[in-house]
C-alpha cells in the first residue's frame, strides 16, 4: 500500500494511526495537496490529502481509507459494531473532521505553515479569535462528551483518532489545552497523543526532501 500525503496533515494522520493500530505496512509518500506528482493526481482527483493506492486500487479521503483499512484489517477494531456505539463514533469523525479541523488549525496555519513554509505572514488576529472564542466553545462541549479513558465506550476508536489528531498541531504552534479550565479535555488529549500508533504517527515524516 502507498500512502499520499505529509505528515502536518490531520487528515493524513489519521490513516497513519490507524495504520499503527493495525499492524499494517505502508509506503508514506509525503506529498502536500494538489501536489503535481500523476500517481497521486491519479488516487487523488480532487487533489486532496490522504490518497492512497492498495496494490491498484486506488482511494482519497481519510475517513473513506479507514473505513476501507477496517473492512480489510479488522482486528484490532476501530469503528464499534453495536449500533449507538457505531452511531457516536461517526458522529465524532465527522465532527473531528469538519466541525474543529477549520478552527484547530488556525493557529497551526498561521505561526507554522505561513511563515515557516509558505514564507507568508500569519495572522495573529486570527489566531487569538480561535484560542478565545472559537475553541473554547468546541473545548466546552469535549469536556462534557468524555466520561472516561475513550470517547465511545471503552475501547479506542475512529472517534479518538479523528478528534485528537488536530491537537497535535495546535501544540506544534505552541497551544495546549488549558488544564485548569478544562481538566478531562487535557488529560484526555494528552494521553490519546502518547499512545503508541499516535507516537509512530507523529514520527512520520513531514516532507518528501
Amino acid at each position: 500500500m502507498k500512502l499520499y500525503g505529509t505528515a502536518y496533515s490531520p487528515y493524513v494522520r489519521k490513516v497513519l494511526v490507524a495504520l499503527a493500530e493495525k499492524g499494517q505496512a505502508a509506503e508514506h509518500i509525503p506529498l502536500f495537496f494538489h501536489d503535481k506528482d500523476p500517481a497521486f493526481q491519479a488516487a487523488s482527483p480532487l487533489g486532496k490529502i490522504p490518497a492512497m493506492d492498495d496494490d491498484g486500487f486506488l482511494l482519497a479521503d481519510s475517513s473513506a481509507i479507514l473505513f476501507y483499512l477496517e473492512a480489510k484489517a479488522p482486528s484490532p477494531a476501530l469503528i464499534p459494531t453495536e449500533a449507538k456505539a457505531r452511531g457516536r463514533a461517526i458522529w465524532f469523525d465527522k465532527y473531528g473532521d469538519t466541525e474543529m479541523f477549520d478552527i484547530i488549525i488556525k493557529p497551526f496555519a498561521n505561526r507554522v505553515v505561513k511563515p515557516k513554509l509558505l514564507g507568508q505572514p500569519g495572522d495573529e488576529a486570527a489566531v487569538t479569535k480561535a484560542l478565545t472564542e472559537e475553541l473554547p466553545k468546541i473545548y466546552d462541549y469535549l469536556e462534557g462528551q468524555i466520561d472516561g479513558a475513550f470517547l465511545v465506550g471503552d475501547t479506542f476508536s475512529i472517534a479518538d483518532i479523528s478528534v485528537v489528531t488536530g491537537f497535535h498541531n495546535l501544540h506544534l504552534a505552541g497551544e495546549k489545552v488549558d488544564a485548569g479550565r478544562w481538566p478531562k479535555l487535557a488529560a484526555y488529549v494528552d494521553a490519546i497523543l502518547a499512545r503508541p500508533s499516535f507516537v509512530t504517527a507523529l514520527a512520520a515524516r513531514t516532507s518528501p526532501n
